[in-house]
Formats: structure tokens, sequence, C-alpha cells
């Protein structure tokens, strides 16, 4: 919403200033004000007319705006929440498989059933084709991005997780960073320092940050990038001292400065 400023004048010290021309500026204001109550008269009754001569539309445009809002939230409330109702509870299953792939020792097949579904019920991909649009959808392209990950299927991995979108402070960055991990595997390792120094800058916390920024580090040495390297090496080393990452980094800064003096 714009602010507006009333405009003001500067007093002027009466001893600097002769009567007769106080006089004048005060005959001077007084016309003036008069002249601007005439205009706001004029444009008051103008505008009343126009509303007068007018209203059969303005109220067609209000019982619009009006239906709008009661539209959006009787969606909201009997199509929205119903639809997100159903489509967490379908995931439910999908769910149990990823957790016990990720837990468990028969992982392949676990992961396969975390996607695929199983005993007649969805997995994360029949989510994502039957729920599209819905919050559950969303976390069931992390869920099939993650499992593709672990299954060794990197493209699909990168795929899947480049579709979600996250505000949560842990999985925003972990989705990032584990494209950066399917690009590794991949030998692609520009690209996956992109997706670490992404995933380290898009939360700043004492997890994900330094260790975004510790994988980072090790790919910037290995593409021979020793002054990058040792710029994300001293920042855990700075910034997070009680982190994992903290606890071996002075070894990678003293590799990065022997490699950057060359």
């Amino acid at each position: 919403m714009a602010t507006y400023k009333k405009r003001g004048y500067k007093p002027t010290e009466k001893s600097e200033v002769d009567n007769d021309i106080e006089n004048f500026e005060n005959v001077e204001e007084s016309s003036t004000t008069a002249e601007v109550f005439n205009t706001l008269d004029e444009t008051a009754s103008k505008t009343e007319d126009w509303v007068a001569n007018n209203q059969k539309y303005i109220f067609v445009i209000i019982g619009v705006v009006a239906a709008l809002v009661l539209g959006y939230l009787g969606y909201n409330e009997f199509v929205a929440q119903p639809k997100e109702s159903e489509a967490m509870n379908d995931m439910s299953q999908a769910k149990i498989y990823f957790n016990q792939a990720v837990n468990g020792t028969e992982k392949d097949s676990l992961y396969t059933l975390a996607l695929n579904g199983g005993e007649g019920k969805y997995g994360m991909l029949d989510i994502i084709e039957n729920h599209s649009g819905t919050p559950a959808a969303n976390i069931a392209e992390y869920y099939a991005g993650m499992a593709y990950l672990n299954l060794k299927d990197y493209s699909k991995a990168i795929e899947y997780l480049g579709d979600f979108s996250s505000e949560d402070e842990a999985l925003a960055p972990i989705a990032k960073g584990a494209i950066g991990d399917a690009f590794v595997q991949l030998n692609q390792l520009e690209d996956a320092l992109d997706y670490y120094k992404q995933a380290a800058d898009l939360r700043t916390n004492e997890f994900t940050t330094p260790m975004y920024l510790n994988k980072a580090g090790l790919i910037a040495l290995e593409l021979g990038k020793a002054s990058d390297a040792l710029k994300y090496f001293k920042t855990i080393k700075n910034d997070y001292p009680s982190s994992t990452e903290a606890t071996t980094v002075d070894v990678f800064i003293g590799k990065a400065e022997v490699l950057a003096s060359k």
C-alpha cells in the first residue's frame, strides 16, 4: 500500500517579515484553500453522479469479487482439503515401504515397492500421477527421487528431485544435495558442484550447510579449483566449528592451501 506524505511549509520568523507581506500571504492562502475545497466539492459531486449512474455495474463487480472469494474458500474446504486427505491416505503404504527400505536389509525390493506400490496400494509414482497438484504429490516427488537414487537410477533421481519443492529447513537443501550426489555418480562434477553450492546456500543451519560446503570443497579440489575449495573449508572452520565436518576440515584446508599456492 502506498504511503502518502502530507505537504507542509517552513514557517518564517515574524521578525524577518514585513506585516504587509504577511497579510498578502494570508489572503493568498485563504484564496487557495477556498479553491481547493471548491475543487473537492466538485470532484465529490461528480463521483456521486458516477456512482448513481453506474451502480448496476458496481454491484455486478462486487458480486463477482464476492463469488470468487467464496468460491476459493469453498474450493479449499470442500475440494482441496478432501483431495489432500485422500492423497495422503493413498500414500501411507508407500511411505511404509520407503521407511522399511531405509532401515531394512532388502533395500532394492522395498524401494521398488515404494515407487510402484504393492498389496493393492499406490506407490509414489501413482500418487504423482493421480494426485497431481497436491502437497502429497509434491512430497511423493522427493520420495521417488530418493528411491531412484538408492536404486542407482541417477537420471530419474535427478528428474524427480528436480520437480520437488519445499520451504523446509532440512528437506529443501537435502533434495538439492541429493541431486548433487546423483551428478557425482554420473561423473558430471561441474553439475554436482553447482548443486552442492545451492544446497549449502539454500538454508543456513548447523546440519546441512557444513555438510554440503564440505562436499562442494571436495568436488572443487577434484576439479582443480583449490581456491574455491579453500573458501568452502574455511567457512566450515570459522562458522560451523561444532559440526561433524569441522573435526577433519583442517586436513582439507592444508591440502587446499598447498594446491592453491602452486
